[in-house]
């Protein structure tokens, strides 16, 4: 048998997700109409990476275990957890674990079809996941990711469950970093990648960065490092260079944009992406660099130019993403893995047996495309601080929420940042 291609491996997942592909699969595993039974059987097909629809079988299992083994030689887990409390990667994949868990809270139930749907997207979406890491491998990476591109609409498409999860294949490559490794090996070979993107790519890419790496730095200050910047940035040297890339790639945007007359509408997600990522640490972009960034002045010295030139029209511009009571603002969002605030979206959707009309990407934006979705927003982020707090981890000895919604916190992390970048 020939080696798996991407192409193939692509050809293969199409197949998968086209038409009514996954309605035929799901009839076959709720065949019995038991919850639990049905469950089981799609735990089997995970398991195999194996499924049957219209008669024929679509075999990913060469294919996600050669990407998986390749993957995990980059130094990236992309399919399995981290357990913190035995200290080992997960046996499982993450779909499996949130299904095991649906087993635990509702197997006793009757069957419910879009829980299973839900979940059978969920396995998918880490499939993607996976590919999005392996687009250099052959081909035309750009090319390549615009496959993955059209793979992920088609999965969130109306032959499926309804549940959304990312907005671009982008994000996937985001999802599929942010687990914990225990050897960050991986993350500087990777940004030597993203840099060969096309222009387009390394922008939605370093957008979803700014953001995520903001609320996620934010977390550690408060929550890991005891409010201690110094610490943070020693544990954080993988984080700091793509932070670095993230907001001079964002910076660079808007410089451009500014320079060809941009309206506010355009400018906005810019200028929101900038303060996001400088409110993690701004002095260590704009002012003395620490040691974390030594591999990384081309960047910043691009970035603080660019930023010291704009400063007083972005220092205006930032006034409108102030974290108010009420309100959703990301500024206001904590988290440690985003990889956990997406499993905790869909393990609320599967709990309460219908899709959250909302993606990873809405939660790291207060711009909205109506009143609704704002408040949505604001819904979601409780609901997911809820969750940990139920089920936190322990932090320096204490029991900690890894995803916190606190405007109270996001007003302060604003007026620090704005002091910082004004000195």
């Amino acid at each position: 048998m020939a080696a798996v291609s991407f192409d193939s491996a692509c050809a293969l997942i199409e197949t998968a997700l086209q038409g009514g592909a996954r309605r035929d699969i799901l009839e076959g595993v709720s065949a019995s109409n038991d919850f639990t039974q049905a469950l089981r059987r799609l735990r089997a097909c995970m398991r195999a990476n194996a499924w049957k629809a219209f008669g024929q079988k679509i075999d990913l299992d060469e294919a996600i275990g050669k990407y998986d083994r390749r993957t995990r030689q980059d130094g990236f887990h992309v399919l399995h957890d981290w357990d913190g409390k035995a200290d080992h990667v997960n046996d499982d994949i993450i779909p499996i674990d949130v299904l095991d868990y649906v087993i635990a809270q509702r197997g006793g139930q009757p069957l419910d079809a879009t829980a299973l749907a839900i979940l059978l997207d969920y396995y998918f979406l880490h499939v993607l996941a996976l590919c999005s890491l392996r687009i250099w491998d052959e081909g035309d990476p750009d090319a390549n990711l615009d496959r993955i591109g059209a793979l992920l609409a088609m999965l969130q498409g109306p032959d499926g469950s309804g549940q959304r999860f990312v907005d671009e294949a982008e994000t996937l490559i985001l999802i599929a970093t942010s687990h914990f490794e225990i050897v960050e090996r991986g993350y500087g070979a990777l940004l030597t990648r993203v840099r060969t993107l096309n222009r387009a790519h390394r922008l939605r890419i370093a957008l979803g960065h700014t953001a995520s790496m903001g609320s996620h730095l934010r977390f550690g200050f408060e929550a890991t490092y005891g409010r201690d910047t110094v610490v943070m940035r020693d544990d954080n040297v993988a984080d700091y260079p793509w932070l670095c890339f993230a907001l001079m790639t964002v910076m660079q945007e808007y410089a451009v944009r500014v320079e060809e007359g941009a309206d506010a509408d355009d400018l906005a997600p810019l200028i929101e992406g900038i303060l996001n990522g400088l409110s993690a640490d701004a002095r260590a972009f704009i002012g003395q660099p620490p040691s974390s960034l030594t591999g990384s002045e081309a960047d910043r010295g691009e970035f603080r130019a660019l930023f010291l030139q704009h400063r007083e029209a972005l220092v205006e511009a930032f006034q409108r993403y102030k974290p108010i009571a009420g309100a959703y603002s990301p500024l206001a969002f904590f988290f440690n893995f985003s990889h956990n605030v997406l499993k905790g979206m869909v393990v609320d959707a599967l709990l309460r047996g219908r899709p959250w009309p909302l993606t990873f990407d809405d939660m790291l934006t207060a711009l909205a495309r109506d009143e609704a979705e704002a408040t949505l927003k604001h819904e979601l982020a409780t609901t997911l601080m809820g969750y940990a707090r139920a089920h936190p981890d322990t932090i320096r000895g204490r029991p900690m929420p890894v995803i916190v919604f606190d405007p109270s916190t996001g007003r302060d992390a604003f007026a620090v940042t704005m002091r910082k970048i004004r000195e």
